[in-house]
């Protein structure tokens, strides 16, 4: 049995964090910390948590085996600047703050990017983990096979929606339900910073990769999940690109790989990712779905310390969603 802080427990990662550590059969839950809302009731703030016997307190239990830090960008950095950790105790960083390459290394630790499907063993060794963001998951998780058999040779075209809970709690113009109500909208068009850690990966598995990636994040007018659809061209056969897809996934337990086509409430409430592919001569389209705050976020988290911890990759992510 093991130790897990959180710090920053108050927002909607830490909250499917919370869910999903009080029914781990390897994990007691040492401390969930909040500046904000220190000494309430966790069940105050994530009301799905109702009846869960835990509060918020104002400082982290840092001797805790394993920290999980679910702060804003930039906050995760500063945080361990200002506190003194023991080398042993494992971290989990869900902010983008050690994701990109020239950040990984700070002070005495090495943040290896944590995204199993390519960086499973780098993982099981590691003792600090960067968290992929929720968009880079479910794009990566479409190019990946290209990427490993030096296939990937021509511009990818990206459209990608996410739910409101992608921009977090703190409330904003374009998460209040009158703006996403029944609309949509574009952002950060072709400049979004998921880009860069999609580029550094796909680059580590195929070198000459002279690819333009044109990604158009889309806000939805609903509240968890991302739907991606990724279209380049491919000389394979369909047939050829399923195969490398299956044979690049069969050791991935989360990763779905199916000839039908794929919706978002397949994959919503689990730490599933769908994948779908479909051919109109050199047209290839991969569509991707994920949910934002599980696979794209703490159902991942949870999926490297139990590859850090070397218990079974799936221990605790069993979780079913529902189509209704």
């Amino acid at each position: 049995m093991i130790k897990a802080t959180i710090i920053g427990g108050a927002g909607y990662t830490a909250g499917e964090l919370i869910r999903i550590l009080i029914n781990h059969p390897d994990v007691e839950i040492s401390s969930i910390s909040s500046a904000s809302q220190a000494n309430l009731k966790i069940e105050e703030v994530h009301g799905d948590l109702l009846g869960t016997d835990l509060t918020f307190s104002a400082q982290p239990n840092l001797n805790a085996d394993v920290l999980f830090l679910c702060m804003g960008h930039g906050q995760s950095k500063q945080y361990l600047e200002e506190n003194e950790l023991d080398d042993q105790v494992k971290i989990i960083d869900l902010s983008q703050d050690f994701r990109w390459q020239e950040n990984a290394s700070f002070q005495k630790r090495k943040f290896v990017y944590g995204l199993p499907e390519v960086n499973k063993k780098a993982i099981s060794e590691a003792n600090s983990i960067a968290n992929p963001g929720c968009f880079a998951t479910g794009i990566q998780l479409g190019l990946l096979p290209l990427a490993a058999n030096h296939i990937l040779e021509n511009e990818v075209v990206i459209n990608a929606i996410t739910g409101s809970t992608g921009a977090g709690q703190a409330p904003s113009s374009t998460t209040h339900f009158s703006w996403r109500n029944n609309n949509l909208g574009t952002y950060k068009v072709f400049n979004h910073q998921h880009l860069t850690e999609i580029g550094e990966t796909l680059g580590a598995l195929q070198e000459t990769m002279p690819v333009k990636l044109s990604f158009i994040p889309i806000r939805g007018d609903f509240s968890r999940g991302i739907l991606a659809t990724l279209y380049t061209h491919s000389d394979k056969s369909i047939e050829e690109l399923y195969e490398l897809f299956n044979e690049f996934y069969i050791k991935d337990p989360f990763v779905h790989v199916t000839d039908k086509a794929i919706h978002l409430k397949q994959v919503v409430n689990t730490n599933n990712a769908a994948i779908h592919l479909q051919k109109d001569g050199q047209k290839l389209l991969i569509t991707t779905a994920i949910d934002n705050l599980l696979k794209g976020a703490s159902g991942q988290a949870v999926q490297n310390m139990n590859l850090m911890f070397g218990f079974e990759e799936t221990t605790g992510l069993n979780l079913k969603g529902s189509i209704f």
